[in-house]
């Protein structure tokens, strides 16, 4: 009933059946097989105890378990199939195979090749000594054939054991032990043979135990020589402090811990000598508080500059502080500075700097500001306090840097300000643009007026878009009575001009005014302004078909009340004596001329009349040419500018 168990894989059932047998060995193992995950598995367990032995190696192999398998093979002495499943399937477990083949063939007395597969378990490096433990020739025969380390190094610490100390030399030798061939040397009392070989190998097991014999012996020059070699400064220390190496001493420290470096510094200090070498070795360890406190003792102010060096923001603020104060009693406020900044004392700092003209470079500034939701300061300190920085900015003339530091306080017209300051027109006008406020638009738009901006279209665009945003019409308005008198002045465009003044009026009638009286009466000027100048446009159109009419309003605009505000003499004067020039009425164009040299200097009639009218007039009226009148070089109305004049006018159209 129990084999048909394993057919039918009832372990429920098989666990009655062994019952009834009395098979208590199967029943352990059938329980203590209830671990295993897979069925097959457990029902193996069961053929193994019922001498299944085919069904349970079918069963193991069915269920992938070859590490149960290998197990298998191993009791049931089928080593070839153990090792061939350990090395297909099962190689986890290969070495260990090996190894368990090999204490088989050993136990079966076949040594040779129990070695073979204590070798491919790679634990031949004890199990063969103690394999050929009483075969001694067979064992050095073994290890010189392996020439490994290992057994070498086993084999001179068997031979040392036996007082064989030359050949133990040798083989400590070949397995490069070099702390055991100090430690035999020294054995011998062959302490300068050792010494070599600590120096040549560097080993510090090997330099520690000879610097040890060499303490024994009292030779502390050699004890600290070797006691540095092995990197045990400690014992080198200890050693220099006994036997007062203070020179020696310095050195080991500095290459030590901290904790050596403290211990050296107490030392020095307590000597009372050589101060300087007690804080330097403070300042090492991090002992920064100490260092300055024996620092500031004893005046070493060199020092305090390279401790100050390393102080950062997780110093002791107090500490900062007094090393401040150390170097401004000193003059080196830069220095002291620094170390306001990084003890968060920003105000302090900042009143240094105004205190001794300090300049304030972009990275001090960077170091001065505090980010935006810091613990540090409260938002309404920190936005004081940028407003502070600017200030001092401002003052030392970096206008840029003062812009910044306003802008991050949240202060964007005193940004303005700053940035006016710096000329910087390229940066003005993105500052404008990006900041969105009237007074910043209007501020934009008055400075660049304060540039040539005749001569620039771009300028001209941003005047009067500035404006145009900023709602300042009646600044607006004055503008384009600039753009009108540009186009009388330079290039005696009246129809340009006239339109420029139509756009003055039209925003200045939209304006706000404070005072509707001043309002209404500079609209009625500038109507009246506009009247004037139509007619003299009037005049200029209908010349080619009626010169009588316009002539005669010509001389009637010459008696308006309010010519000079609309129209300059010289253009009208100018304009009758080209007529009467033509119309060869040259006395009454000498009149003209004479009434012009009454308004306008000599040296500006150019731009007005032509060199050859006025020669013509001259002598047509029978006057010798002065030298006031000789032409002057023609400087006004050049082709140069008259690309800038049609700008000018697409501008005012296009507004």
């Amino acid at each position: 009933m129990a084999r048909m168990c394993v057919r039918t894989q009832r372990l429920d059932v098989a666990k009655i059946c062994l019952g009834h047998m009395g098979h208590a060995r199967g029943a352990k193992a059938l329980r203590e097989a209830e671990q295993e995950p897979e069925p097959e598995a457990r029902v193996a367990v069961l053929a193994i105890q019922l001498g299944m032995l085919e069904d349970a190696e079918r069963l193991y192999k069915a269920c992938g378990r070859f590490d149960l398998l290998n197990k298998f093979y191993q009791a049931s002495n089928q080593w070839q199939k153990a090792l061939e499943t350990a090395e297909a399937q099962d190689r986890v477990h290969l070495r260990t195979t090996h190894c368990s083949y090999a204490k088989h063939l050993e136990a079966a007395g076949e040594q040779s090749l129990a070695l073979t597969h204590y070798e491919k378990s790679d634990t031949h490096r004890f199990e063969v000594p103690r394999m050929l433990s009483e075969d001694l020739q067979a064992l050095e025969n073994y290890v010189n054939k392996m020439k490994d380390k290992s057994l070498w190094k086993w084999w001179a610490q068997y031979l040392e054991s036996q007082s064989d100390l030359e050949s133990a030399l040798q083989y400590y030798a070949l397995a490069q032990d070099y702390f055991s061939l100090v430690r035999v040397h020294c054995f011998q009392g062959n302490l300068q043979k050792a010494a070599e070989i600590a120096n040549e190998t560097g080993s510090w097991a090997a330099s520690y135990h000879l610097a040890r014999q060499y303490e024994s012996q009292e030779d502390i020059g050699q004890a600290v020589h070797f006691y540095t070699r092995a990197q045990a400064f400690n014992n080198a220390i200890r050693l220099c402090k006994a036997n007062n190496l203070d020179d020696q001493l310095m050195n080991l420290a500095l290459l030590s811990s901290p904790e050596d470096m403290i211990e050296a510094a107490c030392y020095y200090e307590e000597k009372g000598e050589q101060m300087d070498r007690a804080v330097m070795l403070y300042h090492k360890a991090g002992h920064f508080s100490k260092a300055l406190e024996l620092a500031f003792a004893t005046q070493q102010f060199g020092a305090l500059q390279l401790i100050a060096e390393d102080l950062d923001e997780k110093s002791d603020p107090a500490l900062l502080a007094r090393c401040s104060k150390f170097f401004v009693e000193h003059a080196q406020y830069e220095k002291a500075m620094e170390l306001l900044l990084t003890a968060k004392k920003y105000h302090e700092a900042l009143q240094l700097c105004l205190e001794q003209n300090l300049t304030i470079t972009e990275e001090l500034a960077e170091k001065m500001t505090v980010s935006k939701g810091s613990q540090d300061l409260p938002e309404e300190a920190r936005r004081e306090l940028l407003e502070q920085i600017a200030d001092c900015c401002m003052r030392q003339g970096n206008y840029h840097m003062a812009t910044k530091k306003y802008t991050q306080a949240g202060n964007k017209l005193k940004a303005m300000r700053a940035l006016l300051k710096s000329g910087d027109t390229e940066k003005i006008v993105f500052f404008a643009g990006v900041s969105r406020q009237r007074e910043i638009y209007i501020m934009a738009a008055n400075y660049l007026q304060s540039l040539d901006w005749r001569k620039d279209a771009k300028i001209i665009a941003n005047i009067i878009s500035f404006y145009t945003k900023g709602r300042a019409l009646d600044l607006l308005a004055g503008f384009y009575d600039a753009c009108a008198q540009v186009e009388i002045d330079e290039y005696q465009n009246y129809e340009k001009a006239h339109r420029a003044l139509a756009e003055a009026y039209k925003c200045l009638s939209k304006a706000k005014a404070r005072s509707p009286v001043e309002q209404e009466s500079k609209l009625a000027h500038l109507q009246s302004r506009m009247t004037l100048m139509k007619r003299f446009i009037h005049a200029q159109r209908v010349y080619p078909e009626d010169p009588k009419e316009a002539v005669r309003q010509c001389e009637l605009l010459l008696a308006e009340q309010d010519f000079d505000d609309a129209l300059r003499h010289g253009d009208v004067l100018g304009f009758l004596l080209q007529h009467y020039a033509q119309e060869q009425e040259f006395h009454t164009a000498y009149r003209c001329l004479q009434e012009m040299q009454k308004r306008i200097p000599a040296s500006h009639l150019s731009y007005f009349v032509s060199p050859e009218t006025l020669e013509a007039v001259l002598r047509g009226a029978g006057v010798p040419m002065s030298p006031a009148l000789a032409p002057a070089p023609a400087g006004h109305g050049s082709t140069d500018n008259r690309e800038v004049e049609e700008e000018v006018a697409d501008e005012v159209e296009d507004s």
